[in-house]
């Protein structure tokens, strides 16, 4: 047989076993998603990931471009922005004042610190070198005042492993690994890596009672599409009962929205715990960087932490340290980062690549396709059909990825799904390939593996297939 007629032939089988699986969904009952989720199966994936949005980009600077389709005086804005968020900030009182504000307590001077290039960020290469695109969050058992995480009483919600003059860092944290061996079901070997963390040079006793997570920087791309899908698409999408009975009970995280002053929908941020793009951008110009808003106003520094209590009040002046025109603009760029462009999508390989991420049930929670409303946070933002792989929601991803850490409605073992649009692009950008919510995975196969809980059927999926398919499927994903 011809090479292109046994490609044909694969694709066609592919094909019908993808829709074998479906039919065999649907026969176990509907659920309020399934007009919906069937309606978003059904569009065809086009490159243009972004829908207009989407920009052709191959380099190292490919997560950087303003949408495509921007309207007449977005460009200044953006760029303006873009300075922000590569701005280096300094110790009040600086030189120039709209720059100054740095901690007291910090993990990186600057936005691109941790996203380079807009990109993702990766844990220490050795154990024992510095955490500089990658963080710990930190909680105590309880809720706070808005249903959160309830952070630490003496290091907060996030280790500080940055101070400025004057004031101690909360602490280091350092990452080891252990290797776990696995199989798959042709026999060949694998082996995955779990994370141990540990703490040196606590500045205000230890964290034995801490909830803690590592959270590595994520891509920027996108995030003003994926705040514009509407309220309702999410609901309709959740299915937290699983009524269809298919296994897959996503869930919105009911989170709070500093800048609105309610409880919205979560879409941002490895839990699904930020509602919109200002709160995720405000969160992290605290957390990350320690300057304050108007949206969070109040200092990073816990009770005890007399230096920085000091210090802060030594340097605060009248208003926010970054003020509400630089916040806007900063919000306007990571909202107007474009999407770049599938690539290879005409490579036989990919193309049976996706038959097989829809056949394995991979599209039941990265959802190949959502749409924008009528609304969005920019006018050239809505009424998009573009192609991000998430559903937005949370899910349950089992034992082997649980950080044991809730916050708001996400348990430890849940997950938003994470939009896969342009991780194929991070090697060329970032110069690794490590993935998941902590960098563990070592390339898309390894992400895979961790997959349990609500994925587990999925993962096994992949795991049984032959070598010739988990390429295929993997050079999908790279494709993206």
């Amino acid at each position: 047989m011809a090479r292109g007629t046994m490609a044909a032939a694969g694709l066609a089988a592919t094909a019908a076993l993808a829709a074998a699986l479906a039919a065999g969904t649907a026969a176990t009952g509907p659920s309020p998603a399934d007009g919906l989720r069937a309606a978003l199966l059904a569009e065809k994936v086009t490159p243009m990931l972004g829908g207009d949005t989407t920009r052709l980009a191959t380099t190292g600077s490919s997560f950087t471009f303003l949408i495509e389709n921007a309207e007449p005086g977005r460009l200044r804005v953006f760029q303006f922005g873009n300075r922000l968020f590569n701005t280096n900030w300094v110790q009040a009182p600086g030189s120039v004042k709209s720059f100054d504000g740095l901690g007291p307590v910090f993990n990186r001077v600057s936005c691109a610190g941790c996203h380079t290039f807009d990109g993702r960020g990766r844990p220490p290469e050795k154990t024992g070198d510095p955490m500089e695109s990658i963080l710990v969050r930190l909680s105590v058992p309880g809720e706070d005042d808005h249903g959160g995480p309830r952070p630490h009483p003496a290091y907060g919600d996030q280790l500080g492993d940055r101070a400025i003059h004057g004031v101690q860092p909360e602490g280091r944290a350092l990452i080891a690994w252990e290797e776990v061996p696995g199989t798959y079901g042709d026999g060949t070997p694998y082996s995955l890596r779990r994370p141990a963390v540990t703490f040196a040079d606590l500045a205000f006793g230890p964290l034995d009672d801490a909830l803690i997570s590592v959270r590595v920087a994520p891509q920027m791309i996108g995030m003003g599409l994926l705040e514009s899908v509407p309220e309702e698409t999410l609901a309709a999408l959740a299915d937290p009962d699983d009524a269809d009975g298919d296994g897959i009970s996503g869930r919105v995280n009911r989170v709070w929205s500093p800048s609105a002053g309610k409880i919205m929908p979560g879409r941002f941020g490895w839990k699904a715990n930020a509602a919109r793009s200002i709160d995720q951008t405000s969160g992290a110009a605290l957390g990350d960087i320690g300057l304050t808003t108007s949206v969070r106003p109040a200092q990073n520094c816990a009770e005890p932490q007399a230096a920085c209590l000091a210090a802060f009040d030594q340097s605060a002046g009248e208003g926010p340290e970054i003020s509400d025109t630089f916040l806007e603009k900063l919000v306007i760029y990571v909202q107007a980062l474009a999407v770049p462009r599938q690539r290879g999508e005409d490579d036989p390989a990919v193309m049976r690549g996706e038959a097989l991420f829809r056949a394995a049930g991979c599209a039941a929670c990265h959802m190949p396709t959502l749409k924008t409303g009528a609304e969005a946070v920019l006018p050239e933002l809505a009424g998009q059909t573009f192609h991000p792989f998430t559903d937005l929601l949370l899910h349950d991803m089992g034992p082997g990825l649980a950080d044991g850490r809730p916050d708001f409605a996400a348990s430890g073992s849940e997950w938003r799904t994470p939009p896969l649009w342009g991780l194929g692009l991070v090697p060329q950008v970032n110069g690794h390939d490590l993935l998941l919510h902590d960098g563990r995975a070592r390339g898309f196969a390894e992400a895979i593996l961790w997959h349990g809980g609500e994925a587990e059927a999925a993962r096994e999926a992949f795991r049984t297939m032959d070598k010739a398919d988990r390429e295929a499927l993997v050079a999908f994903l790279g494709s993206l």
